[in-house]
């Protein structure tokens, strides 16, 4: 399969950053790309930073406008669209939302962040509430993707469960970046950290894993800190681990790569831990702590 991976660095304008996306989407698709995928909440600014209940009118429903110009264009390309979307739901009521377009412009599902995070400058619980929709692969021409969000990407258990379900890849669109405050040394442990741990779900399901972050410098809105600087550094891991595909950490960048994956049928059989899993031996998985 082909994949396009879209690294954009957004601002302000909502327009602009949706043009901007739409046209990479195009040049992917020229590429080649059966699979187009987008980067966490692509219209906006990364509006966790603060608390602001303004924020919330920059949601939308499922169906919506950006569903419906995404889906527009995925069929025009006939190429499926990963998105992601600040989903209202109902009043009140909001998810951080994926949204798996099918090449004839269909949505051919939704997965809904799990794991929320709320730390300074990612106030995501003031925002979202926790998907209810498990941890479901979406159907495709191009394959069942496991789709995940960020902070899920830091959860062994999430990975587990899409594979054992059936996802054929996971992919995971990304906002994570750096404290300016942070010491070089620190900010080189936390990057790496994030990719080793992706890696590792790689490794220990068999499968590839794709990575899509978001790039450059974006405000503190409160003026109380100075900021994110995303990390980018978007990218494809095979199912032994190998980096197949890697984005820069300063700059906005669109790939076209192109993963076998019918390599984790043979990955598996060399690596069998699906078959040598002690399920009988882990129930204590479901507890919070012992």
């Amino acid at each position: 399969m082909r994949v396009g991976l879209i690294q954009q660095h957004n601002t302000a304008d909502t327009e602009n950053n949706i043009k901007r996306l739409e046209e990479s989407i195009r040049k992917c698709a020229g590429g080649g790309a059966e699979c187009v995928i987008l980067p966490e909440l692509h219209n906006n600014l990364y509006f966790c930073q603060t608390e602001d209940v303004r924020v919330f009118d920059l949601a939308e429903t499922i169906p919506g406008p950006s569903t419906e110009r995404f889906g527009l264009l995925s069929k025009e390309l006939e190429t499926v669209i990963v998105a992601s979307i600040f989903e209202k739901r109902a009043p009140g009521l909001y998810h951080n939302t994926a949204v798996v377009f099918e090449k004839d412009g269909s949505i051919a599902g939704i997965y809904r962040k799990m794991h929320i995070p709320d730390d300074p400058a990612y106030y995501e619980k003031f925002y979202f509430t926790p998907g209810d929709l498990g941890f479901k692969p979406i159907s495709t021409s191009v394959g069942r993707l496991g789709v995940l969000v960020c902070w899920d990407q830091w959860f062994p258990e999430a990975a587990r469960l899409m594979t054992l379900k059936g996802a054929e890849l996971l992919i995971y669109p990304t906002a994570i970046g750096w404290d300016s405050n942070d010491s070089n040394d620190e900010k080189e442990r936390q990057q790496n950290a994030w990719q080793t741990v992706q890696r590792g779900h790689a490794i220990a399901n068999g499968l590839h894993v794709i990575a899509i972050n978001r790039v450059g410098h974006e405000p503190d809105p409160s003026g109380l800190t100075n900021g994110i600087q995303f990390w980018g550094h978007s990218f494809i891991c095979g199912p032994q681990g190998e980096i197949i595909a890697q984005s820069p950490d300063n700059e906005e960048h669109v790939d076209v790569v192109e993963i076998d994956l019918k390599s984790s049928e043979q990955v598996r059989r060399w690596w069998p831990f699906l078959r040598d899993r002690r399920i009988d031996a882990f129930e204590g998985i479901t507890k919070r702590f012992f």
